[in-house]
């Protein structure tokens, strides 16, 4: 199993910036493709990005441009840096792993809370 732990939430000013981390644990991690996707209240869990093992990445519409996900394959960690944040990104982030091979072998971590207000 796939075990994913986030962290760096908190509460952020419209415009700033925050680093999200998310540590994975088990076995061959490159076979995974890691993503982070956020839920806010009263919503659907919406994709806000994915990153292969070689560092190909996908962004959602809405953060494209403001987010950037990265990967450390060594350290078996995934990164979303969040830039220029607005108050509709407040919602619980998500890490995600999902296995390339098997696509219905998908893992969570149980989120972290990012809140974007003055």
């Amino acid at each position: 199993q796939v075990q994913l732990v986030e962290s760096g939430g908190g509460l952020v000013e419209p415009g700033g910036s925050r680093r999200l981390s998310c540590a994975a644990s088990g076995s061959m991690l490159g076979l995974y493709l890691l993503g982070w996707y956020r839920q806010a209240p009263g919503k659907k869990r919406a994709l806000v990005a994915t990153i292969t093992s070689a560092g190909r990445t996908t962004y959602g519409d809405s953060v494209k441009g403001r987010f950037a996900i990265s990967r450390d394959n060594a350290k078996d960690m995934v990164y979303l840096q969040m830039d220029s944040v607005k108050p509709e990104d407040s919602a619980v982030y998500y890490c995600n792993a999902e296995k390339i091979i098997s696509k219905d072998v998908t893992y969570w971590g149980k989120g972290t809370l990012v809140t974007v207000s003055s």
